[in-house]
């Protein structure tokens, strides 16, 4: 008889590609990892694993086994979420993966009401880039991720993962105010920022490429003198005079901007959406966690 706990634990070999991967997201040690992994090839009574260098690769008996344990898992999860539609009350534990400009914009609002709505439903949450946390929720890490995509910059797609638009938010250019200096004050549209310094998200961040090619289409290579990944960082540098940027509109919910705001041609969005396992989506949790952030994104809007 094949076991679901060593069944997971190939599967998240075949995602995370070494021992050492699969022990770090699961939190065993990677000699336990090779013990389990060693039992369920008896089990299966046949090779599952071939050393690769310093590291393994499944044999084809091997990845016919994790499409199965996708297809286990998944009715799993069906089958706890119709389980839990029986209950009462909304309980149990959710793990929410979160980007920054929702944990500071939508997340507080939707934490009390899920608290006050919910008592018995403990939520974890943990800030992490978009682009990861839905993978992270497709290998079942978590089990809300609220993403974003720029526009013709669409976040990744991963089998069984479902979306819904949560709300979208004008991309602007953020000027210093008035005072900071001739060359910010002078400045009224993107092109008029080209000899400026700017801070952006360091590359690999979809919101980097977005911003260079916003600045490229407006004729100029933006002198990138600051990089962090930290938007209210982005926010102190413009609003202090020592930079501009291109931020989108969340990230000034809850307080009146000191930086001169101009919208950009073609007014374009940021999409935010939220995305779970489509097996769990109907789920009184799943279900819950979306409506409360819906309110805030509503109010934050």
């Amino acid at each position: 008889m094949l076991e679901i706990r060593r069944l997971r634990l190939l599967r998240e070999l075949s995602i995370r590609g070494t021992l050492a991967g699969v022990a770090e997201a699961l939190a065993y040690s990677p000699s336990s990892v090779s013990q389990q992994l060693a039992l369920l090839e008896k089990e299966a009574g046949v090779e599952l694993m071939r050393k690769s260098g310093r590291g393994v690769v499944l044999t084809p008996a091997a990845e016919v086994l994790v499409g199965r344990t996708e297809e286990l898992l998944a009715a799993l999860e069906r089958t706890e979420a119709e389980l839990a539609a029986s209950e009462s009350e909304v309980q149990g534990t959710v793990r929410v993966a979160v980007f920054q400009t929702a944990v500071l914009a939508l997340m507080p609002t939707a934490l009390r009401t899920l608290r006050e709505r919910h008592p018995l439903l403990r939520v974890e949450m943990v800030q992490h880039e978009p682009e990861t946390a839905l993978r992270e929720t497709w290998a079942r890490s978590f089990d809300v991720v609220v993403a974003e995509h720029y526009p013709h910059h669409a976040a990744p797609h991963y089998p069984g993962l479902d979306r819904e638009r949560l709300t979208e938010d004008a991309i602007r250019l953020a000027l210093p105010p008035a005072g900071a200096g001739p060359a910010f004050d002078a400045a009224r549209r993107l092109s008029e920022a080209a000899h400026l310094p700017w801070v952006m998200e360091p590359h690999g961040a979809a919101s980097r490429h977005w911003a260079e090619q916003a600045c490229r289409a407006a004729g100029f290579e933006p002198d990138v003198r600051y990089e962090t990944a930290d938007l209210q960082a982005h926010v102190r540098l413009v609003e202090s005079g020592n930079a501009v940027a291109l931020l989108p509109d969340l990230v000034w919910a809850g307080r009146l901007p000191a930086a001169r705001l101009v919208t950009l041609d073609g007014a374009p969005q940021r999409v935010v959406f939220t995305s779970v396992r489509a097996s769990g989506a109907r789920s009184p949790v799943m279900l819950a966690v979306r409506q409360a952030l819906e309110e805030a994104a509503r109010t934050a809007g």
